[in-house]
């Protein structure tokens, strides 16, 4: 398997149609978990719609892979890409199990935000997580990310407009 990038226990690459049996079966493994935070694609329909979606000029998806097995960890994505003077964008990620827990989602996503600081040109990226998610709230402040905000009923998840806090992280600059 080709990865983007690896270190770690954890490699990243993007997602392609051949891995729809893996990620649904993963996905419908890990409903519980990720209830009610989001709601991974867990359909075929979905998983094509969700390959579509990371494949537009606005967005970028990645597999968090297991380095030793090659087996499917979790996944994180690049949503709202702006260019220009912002180059920025909204980043979502969800473990998968049995690998909760064990260190390879921040793995993954470090990896993810090394990728789009670099080879994608972003300078700013952010987490948007509801109140309550703890793993979620320790896997962006042991990223480094930065808690800016709190914006109420921002987005329509699980049935309801749910409340967010807004973390973010920037790429390191050079004085100059």
């Amino acid at each position: 398997m080709r990865y983007l990038r690896s270190g770690g226990t954890a490699a990243i690459r993007r997602p392609r149609p051949a891995d729809e049996a893996e990620f649904l079966a993963a996905a419908h493994r890990s409903r519980e978990l990720h209830h009610p935070w989001l709601a991974a694609p867990d359909s075929p329909e979905k998983y094509a719609a969700y390959l579509s979606k990371i494949r537009r000029r606005d967005g970028a998806g990645y597999l968090i892979c297991d380095r030793a097995s090659g087996a499917i960890a979790g996944y994180v994505n690049i949503s709202g890409i702006v260019l220009g003077a912002l180059r920025g964008g909204y980043l979502g990620y969800a473990a998968f199990l049995p690998y909760s827990g064990t260190g390879h989602a921040t793995a993954g996503i470090r990896l993810v935000i090394e990728h789009a600081f670099t080879a994608l040109g972003l300078h700013r990226l952010e987490a948007n997580i509801q109140p309550g998610n703890e793993p979620s709230r320790r896997v962006a402040q042991k990223l480094g990310f930065r808690l800016e905000g709190f914006s109420p009923d921002y987005l329509f998840i699980d049935g309801a407009w749910r409340d967010h806090e807004r973390w973010a992280i920037t790429a390191p600059t050079t004085a100059g």
